[in-house]
């Protein structure tokens, strides 16, 4: 069973930020779990935070600098999966071809 990582938006990673900052009373624990994320989730965003000058910095639809480079992007993940879906077609035609050479000789 495979274990889904969830994406949490650039602005929410900050309202997160804000929120531990506003709440001094709570302790990272508390406030955690107030938000729904793990301990280690928003201790690495807070260290993040200090390490990138107030910015924290994400990975996905939300790095783009551009909507081309989003196209881009896009466009690379469709052609993957099209070459991928054509190396699996290949692979039973080549499959036949044995087995009809084998039923020749």
């Amino acid at each position: 069973m495979s274990r889904q990582t969830a994406h949490h938006t650039k602005q929410f990673k900050l309202d997160a930020i804000n929120y531990r900052k506003e709440h001094p009373d709570l302790t990272q624990v508390e406030c955690a779990r107030n938000l729904g994320i793990g301990v280690s989730t928003l201790a690495r965003w807070e260290a993040q935070f200090r390490d990138n000058d107030g910015d924290i910095p994400v990975i996905g639809s939300g790095s783009y600098a551009s909507e081309e480079e989003k196209e881009i992007a896009r466009l690379k993940r469709e052609l993957r999966d099209a070459q991928d879906a054509l190396d699996v077609l290949k692979k039973p035609s080549a499959f036949w071809e044995k087995i009809n050479r084998s039923y020749l000789y």
